[in-house]
């Protein structure tokens, strides 16, 4: 039992996931300050919205959980080429949707 509290793959993979579906919508290359890039990654965010929601609903999470699934996001976005504070900002907006 106190074994799955620190049983993280699934989230950690969920963690991943999450971040591949951000890159394959919003480009790496794309302008941070251009308003049509705003518009599509507030698009983008809402629908990583409701998959938090769902996976939230059907997986427990707990502190640890949360930070390795917000650890995976980073550095997969950091792996794939985004900046570290653009990383940072998506990860703490992400941490904001687990609480």
């Amino acid at each position: 039992m106190m074994l799955s509290w620190f049983d993280a793959s699934e989230v950690k993979k969920f963690g991943q996931e999450l971040a591949r579906f951000f890159l394959e919508r919003i480009p790496v290359a794309a302008q941070l300050g251009d308003k049509a890039f705003t518009l599509k990654a507030d698009k983008v965010l809402f629908k990583m919205d409701g998959q938090i929601t769902r996976f939230k609903q059907s997986n427990k999470l707990n502190t640890y959980k949360k930070a390795q699934l917000g650890n995976a996001f980073k550095w997969t976005l950091r792996d794939a080429g985004v900046s570290t504070d653009y990383a940072d900002k998506l990860t703490s907006w992400l941490m904001l949707q687990l609480k």
